[in-house]
């Protein structure tokens, strides 16, 4: 290893230690190779010296050019092992794709066989092993499905909840042998809806009161529904049931307090909101999933559970250092820095030029680009 003057860095060179800024958050992980715009970070972070590995080669390579009258290229010998990686990192993608898809297709004859009752969970429960075989490869803040439209729109939030609640489920440490079963919670919390008349549910003005009361009924529907469907826990049940009470109380169908609400369904209101959100319907276009988290974060106090939704943001957001954004006033940019205790604001590198979006109040982030 050898400790570097940040002006003494070069292109390509590996950190083998971790970096911090002067205030002690974690700016870059060890083994990262240093790209020119890592260099820039270090400066503007005032970051003076990193440690590197001292491997023979590494510090004096330079580009290499591709032919005569051309440009350098920037072209070390690991571009082609970076090559097979996003090779794979797209063979995985597909793959996760592919299998969202049949589970899409899947929940919406379900939804239609839940009409008289009932559900073929085996080929539910099949299908879902199989999606969640590559949930590791699931974002939530950059996973857009390859067809969507509002005609879909309660399928692909089944889907996606599913996905989401799964991962929540993990972060949150509850037992392995139940992360299927919440998967389910987040997969058929609306079924209810399948009684509520069509037109209501896709209406795109505002609804009358006798019809929100109707809409706020799909609750109990759910849990009818699933009340005699053998595959699924009590838990899943009561997600259907529960998912729009509130911690304060002031939520629906039984107006109960945190304490009374089960953990699925507590999960699933965090998720349910979130992709209800970022997601096109009759009467909203979707929204910058940013925006929703910061709603969401003021949504925990007295409506959803805090530590659900801080969970939530912290984990979505921790590892998306160098992910390319969109900004609100049209900027493209790349996510640099994520503080902790503004998660929703990360720093963003605009044209060499680090924005603080947690100063920049003006700003944010409204779309996630890759």
């Amino acid at each position: 290893m050898t400790i570097k003057t940040v002006s003494d860095l070069q292109i390509g060179i590996k950190l083998a230690e971790d970096v911090y800024t002067p205030l002690g958050g974690l700016l870059m992980q060890k083994g990262k190779v240093l790209l020119p715009r890592d260099i820039e970070v270090l400066k503007a972070f005032m970051v003076e010296q990193v440690t590197v590995e001292s491997v023979e080669g590494d510090s004096t390579r330079v580009p290499t050019v591709k032919s005569a009258g051309q440009k350098p290229s920037l072209l070390f010998s690991e571009q082609p092992q970076a090559s097979a990686e996003e090779e794979s990192s797209a063979r995985k993608e597909q793959s996760l794709h592919e299998e969202y898809d049949k589970m899409l297709a899947l929940i919406k004859r379900c939804y239609q066989s839940a009409i008289t009752g009932e559900l073929h969970m085996y080929e539910v429960r099949r299908q879902m092993q199989q999606l969640l075989e590559h949930q590791k490869d699931y974002y939530a803040l950059k996973f857009i499905p390859r067809v969507t439209n509002r005609h879909d729109y309660r399928y692909h939030h089944a889907v996606l909840c599913a996905l989401s609640s799964y991962k929540l489920a993990q972060w949150v440490g509850l037992p392995e042998k139940e992360w299927m079963q919440v998967a389910f919670a987040g997969l058929l919390h609306d079924i209810g809806n399948v009684r509520i008349d069509p037109i209501i549910l896709n209406k795109p003005s505002k609804l009358t009161q006798e019809e929100q009361e109707e809409v706020r009924r799909h609750t109990t529907y759910g849990y009818q529904i699933l009340k005699n469907v053998a595959a699924v826990n009590e838990g899943v049940r009561l997600a259907a049931l529960q998912h729009h009470e509130k911690v304060d109380g002031t939520g629906y169908p039984l107006k109960l307090e945190g304490s009374r609400i089960h953990m699925y369904a507590k999960i699933v209101a965090v998720t349910d909101v979130f992709h209800a959100m970022t997601l096109d319907k009759f009467h909203r276009n979707a929204q910058s999933s940013y925006a929703v988290l910061e709603q969401l974060h003021l949504e925990s106090f007295g409506k959803l559970d805090p530590m659900l939704v801080q969970t939530f943001i912290q984990r979505l957001t921790s590892f998306h250092h160098g992910m390319r954004v969109r900004l609100s006033n049209g900027s493209l940019g790349e996510i640099v820095f994520t503080d902790s205790k503004h998660p929703t604001r990360p720093m963003v590198s605009v044209h060499g030029e680090i924005v603080n979006l947690a100063q920049q109040r003006h700003l944010f982030i409204q779309e996630v680009i890759y």
